[in-house]
């Protein structure tokens, strides 16, 4: 396996004011300065961009400590081309992590446009920038990474999901726009030799999240006192990947492109790898909830002698949902060494004292 040392690299960032996204951007400039990253997103208001716009003055602050390094945000859309060309002329990144997209299974049944744009016009438009930096004899992009989901599973019923499993059946629109830039990618990596990685996302938690994730919509209704919903009558699990793992994961793999090397019939093999990053330990939605529960009161979010029983209601699955998932991350250890390892209980503990930190203080 190639190894890329990101010291001195251009790395270009889409969707660097997201949760997964920043956090990449601060790992970088962490523990890889000098470095230099371009961050592109919309800061669009599909949630609160008062969080996006805290994620974004963390990344001020990291860049003021290391001052060896750069880091140029441009506020643009990915559906746009010509911006992301002029990124790619201006700049010429060495790595491109394509993380900018519209995300969440049930805003996708009722707003299917974003997901077009952003998800699959926004990609196609990297994949194309990615072609023509080769152009001319040019060097161009040494690896691109992209964000899939677990989504792309659908109502897979062999469990551990694994990325050799057949993922023909989308259950949303969120998971149809995901496994076609999975299709795009291959296609692109097998006509154009782009080394391309693709990574199936498994629920990410942690601190400064997406609102929309059920953990940080619990904690909102739960402090409005209103009553959180809990689908499949409770008998969901999730395999809940902490931040700091996701974004660990993602730099490890930026850095170990796919081979480029010719077929028997002389023409390139798809320089192409998909891995599954999760955590592979499906949590039960209530051993979830109670945990949540006992950080919120922990953190002082919520009181101790909060009424959590008369809070929560059992409701059937909501259309787009699936009962499991869980990753199987046997190809990421084989590869990488790496594994998730951030408990539950730790990752809620954090997210529920910069909840504290960020509404109640």
């Amino acid at each position: 396996m190639n190894k890329i040392n990101l010291q001195n690299k251009t790395i270009f960032i889409t969707g660097s004011a997201g949760f997964i996204g920043s956090n990449l951007v601060l790992e970088l400039l962490k523990t890889h300065s000098p470095i230099n990253i371009i961050g592109l997103d919309n800061v669009n208001d599909y949630y609160d961009v008062n969080i996006k716009k805290w994620r974004m003055k963390e990344i001020d602050k990291c860049v003021d400590a290391h001052p060896e390094s750069s880091y140029t945000f441009v506020k643009g859309d990915l559906a746009d081309k010509s911006t992301i060309d002029d990124i790619f002329t201006k700049y010429n990144p060495d790595i491109v992590v394509n993380l900018g997209a519209q995300a969440g299974v049930r805003y996708s049944i009722a707003n299917p446009d974003a997901y077009i744009q952003s998800n699959l016009i926004g990609f196609y438009n990297i994949l194309e920038a990615c072609r023509h930096s080769y152009d001319n004899g040019n060097k161009g992009v040494e690896h691109l990474v992209y964000a899939s989901s677990s989504s792309v599973y659908g109502t897979n019923k062999k469990i551990p999901y694994s990325t050799d499993d057949k993922v023909d059946n989308p259950v949303s629109l969120y998971a149809a726009t995901k496994k076609s830039d999975e299709l795009m990618a291959h296609a692109y990596s097998k006509l154009y030799n782009i080394p391309s990685t693709g990574l199936r996302f498994f629920t990410v938690y942690g601190p400064a999240g997406r609102p929309d994730m059920a953990y940080f919509g619990f904690t909102n209704k739960l402090l409005k006192g209103e009553t959180i919903q809990i689908f499949n009558y409770g008998n969901c699990q999730r395999d809940f990947t902490y931040i700091d793992d996701i974004v660990h994961g993602v730099t490890l793999v930026m850095q170990a492109p796919p081979e480029r090397k010719d077929g028997e019939d002389g023409l390139p093999i798809p320089p192409y790898s998909i891995y599954n990053i999760g955590n592979n330990k499906p949590e039960n939605l209530l051993d979830f909830v109670d945990i949540l529960q006992q950080e919120l009161v922990r953190a002082k979010v919520l009181p101790e002698d909060y009424d959590f029983e008369n809070h929560k209601k059992l409701v059937a699955m909501q259309p787009g949902d699936v009962p499991v998932t869980y990753a199987d991350t046997t190809a990421l250890e084989r590869d990488f060494g790496f594994k998730p390892s951030t408990s539950l209980r730790d990752g809620l503990r954090k997210f529920a004292e910069w909840y504290k930190m960020f509404y109640c203080s």
